[in-house]
């Protein structure tokens, strides 16, 4: 059977959003307020101490939440190498195209693709019509403007992000400067999922921010 990516809250552990603390302990207050996914991404580090990351960060999620890397294929292989538990990856555009990481993470991996364009999709939506089950997700954004990606394309708004819904048969897990009162309208547009950095790796307390995202998810899908 295919992967599949897990409905609902999804955390992008940003290394150098974490307001000074540890990235694992954001991670584990994090899965303790019950995330189902969480994506590590480390572009202030060495892929020596992004392993050391993974590592870290496995020991919380294994068994609870999905643990997928950003970007670094590499890392994904050394991490299972290593033993650890972790799930898949996020790729970008400008990385290994994903037949080629599916090829180098096996049919059993996650794999997530960043996706901002009509083009982009449509160009996803061809693989999966010639390589079924070959991207797991999109990720789709910038919903708003953000500062944690300063490249980010122009913003699709919730309009924008339920046209993508529409134009695709993947599961589309919506990103970019999301907050508590983009919850509903995202889950109205047809969204598998809401990717958080700030709302939870910069807030006071991540854990009560989790389950406070949590809870708002849930009652937007009843």
């Amino acid at each position: 059977m295919s992967p599949s990516i897990t409905r609902g809250v999804y955390l992008v552990a940003d290394s150098a959003s974490t307001a000074g603390r540890e990235l694992h302990d954001v991670v584990a207050q994090a899965v303790a307020g019950g995330i189902r996914t969480v994506q590590l991404r480390c572009k202030d580090t060495s892929a020596a101490e992004f392993l050391d990351i993974v590592l870290a960060c496995a020991k919380h999620t294994d068994g609870r939440a999905d643990l997928l890397i950003n970007d670094r294929v590499d890392v994904y292989l050394a991490a299972r190498a290593a033993g650890a538990s972790v799930q898949g990856v996020h790729i970008g555009q400008s990385d290994l195209g994903p037949a080629v990481v599916r090829q180098l993470i096996g049919p059993d991996a996650i794999l997530g693709l960043s996706a901002a364009t009509a083009q982009e999709i449509r160009v996803a939506n061809t693989l999966e019509e010639h390589l079924p089950g070959t991207i797991t997700y999109l990720g789709v954004g910038a919903v708003h403007a953000t500062p944690t990606k300063k490249d980010h394309p122009e913003p699709l708004g919730h309009v924008g992000l339920a046209r993508v819904v529409l134009s695709t048969k993947l599961p589309v897990i919506a990103i970019g400067g999301i907050h508590e009162e983009d919850v509903s309208p995202l889950a109205a547009a047809g969204a598998a999922g809401i990717a958080v950095v700030r709302a939870i790796c910069a807030a006071d307390d991540p854990l009560a921010a989790t389950l406070h995202l949590s809870e708002l998810w849930e009652e937007s899908t009843r």
